[in-house]
């Protein structure tokens, strides 16, 4: 009897009863297959990453490469997600080359072939960690709301900080544009990276959908330039300063007006 008035009271209230439990996260997984796949390849990034900066299994030439090949899955795996049915046209591309799962899927390809360097896995190692905690929370959710509190504190922590890391992620993009010319001086890296690279920086610096890197790299200017007129900046480091100015002014893309 109290059972049939505690079935009443749910449909009066015309709360739908859903579903939780093993069961409920085997049917997500059948019915989410493109993200949950999405979900495990950032999770090999993130671990081949960690293979990389503690090797203790394998050579960590080999995870360094594996981190890129997982993060250019990822991407491709999410551009198709964002633009289906892929035709060969002028607007599809201009489709693609405005998604940041395309940017970073150059991206992943660019370093394939240079030699490893450890900052280059930082954004796709931290991009990795981002999403996969928050599709994490999803999958938690669909066994119950006290599931592996463990997990949805670290979750809860990455989510957070996810501004933080969002702004260290385009640090990282930007610093990287010298590094690849370092890189060409030092025979790691072939003669069209830096061109390659500089093409993907503009992409990030024109994204709409994050403008972290956008944001940090105006940050940069303006300190340059507060810099450059300081009195007591020597006058060589105020000519350079002024030329790197001038030279990256272009970079800027213009704010399209507010509607």
């Amino acid at each position: 009897m109290a059972d049939t008035s505690g079935a009443a009271r749910g449909q009066s209230n015309g709360t739908p009863q859903v579903e939780k439990g093993w069961g409920a996260l085997k049917k997500h997984v059948i019915d989410n297959k493109v993200n949950v796949a999405l979900l495990a390849t950032r999770i090999f990034t993130i671990l081949f990453t960690i293979g990389y900066l503690i090797p203790l299994f394998g050579n960590p030439y080999n995870a360094y490469h594996k981190v890129l090949m997982s993060s250019a899955a990822t991407s491709a795996l999410r551009l198709h997600q964002r633009v289906p049915g892929i035709q060969l046209n002028t607007r599809c591309l201009e489709l693609l080359l405005v998604e940041d799962s395309c940017h970073y899927l150059l991206y992943s390809l660019i370093f394939l072939y240079v030699a490893p360097a450890t900052v280059v896995l930082v954004p796709v190692f931290l991009f990795a960690v981002v999403h996969s905690a928050s599709y994490s929370l999803t999958l938690l959710d669909t066994l119950g709301q006290n599931s592996v509190w463990q997990v949805r504190l670290l979750v809860s922590i990455v989510e957070f900080q996810s501004r933080t890391i969002l702004r260290l992620c385009a640090l990282c993009e930007i610093i990287i544009l010298p590094l690849t010319i370092i890189l060409v001086f030092s025979g790691r890296a072939g003669l069209l990276t830096p061109f390659i690279y500089y093409q993907f920086l503009w992409m990030r610096l024109s994204s709409m959908r994050n403008p972290s890197t956008r944001n940090i790299f105006r940050e940069i200017r303006n300190a340059l330039s507060s810099a450059a007129v300081s009195p007591i900046m020597p006058r060589i480091l105020k000519f350079l300063i002024n030329t790197l100015l001038r030279l990256t002014q272009h970079m800027v893309p213009v704010q399209a007006p507010q509607q």
